[in-house]
């Protein structure tokens, strides 16, 4: 009785080592994944008509300035919402912030896969090829237009909070969208620009993040059972 104990104890120390992945992240993130991918592929034969319609639309607006803070700015406020979980997490639940460490490695890898892209597919700026004015400057040439590296970003730090609060869901998807949004308004975008960096953030960060998190999950469970005195006894090592 006393070695099912000591074993009982033992394993569940090895299994809350790091936090268990809410068993809804996948499903959702595929199917967001997907949904993104559609919106750029049906939005990639009109893309010149959208941008025109969308940034020129928004130029000569009262909220022009704001749209070109929000393109410009707004993935700063994700990046905080992602540093607030992170000293949350480290002072109040440690394995979720191993959690949110994993998917930090992939947001770091979504980004160089977008980056990697945009040097390989090298599609000129929307602002360089649509005769409209636009409420932000043209970034200068070399700069490629697809993916978006901010909508990248933002898909990503989305799934890395989600993946630790779900809750957070009403705040974080929103403003990942909004984001998104800015930067066709704005006028450095297309819009299956912007559709396809989020499909691109959500998928690599949730795969990495994932693939990182049950790594390191198996190397503490292997490292804790070894550590244990009661797991060693039950084993008759």
């Amino acid at each position: 009785m006393t070695t099912t104990r000591h074993a009982t104890a033992a394993n569940r120390a090895a299994g809350q080592v790091l936090s268990p992945v809410p068993r809804a992240v996948l499903p959702a993130v595929l199917t967001a994944f997907v949904g993104l991918s559609a919106v750029a592929l049906l939005a990639w034969p009109a893309r010149e008509s959208i941008f025109e319609g969308i940034a020129g639309g928004t130029a000569d607006t009262p909220w022009a300035g704001l749209a070109g803070l929000v393109a410009d700015k707004g993935l700063l406020a994700l990046v905080a919402i992602t540093a607030c979980l992170v000293l949350f997490t480290w002072l109040r639940d440690r394995p979720r912030f191993w959690l949110l460490a994993a998917a930090g490695a992939g947001t770091v890898a979504a980004y160089a896969v977008s980056e990697a892209v945009k040097l390989v597919v090298t599609e000129e700026r929307p602002c360089r090829v649509v005769d409209v004015a636009t409420v932000l400057a043209c970034p200068v040439p070399g700069d490629w237009s697809w993916p978006s590296n901010h909508s990248t970003i933002a898909g990503a730090l989305t799934v890395a909070c989600l993946l630790v609060a779900p809750r957070l869901w009403p705040a974080v998807v929103p403003l990942a969208l909004v984001i998104a949004g800015a930067r066709v308004a704005a006028g450095v975008h297309y819009m299956h620009d912007v559709a396809s960096g989020l499909a691109l953030g959500v998928l690599i960060a949730c795969l990495v993040g994932l693939a990182v998190h049950a790594v390191v999950q198996r190397f503490t469970r292997r490292s804790t059972s070894r550590r244990s005195p009661a797991a060693r006894r039950t084993t008759g090592r």
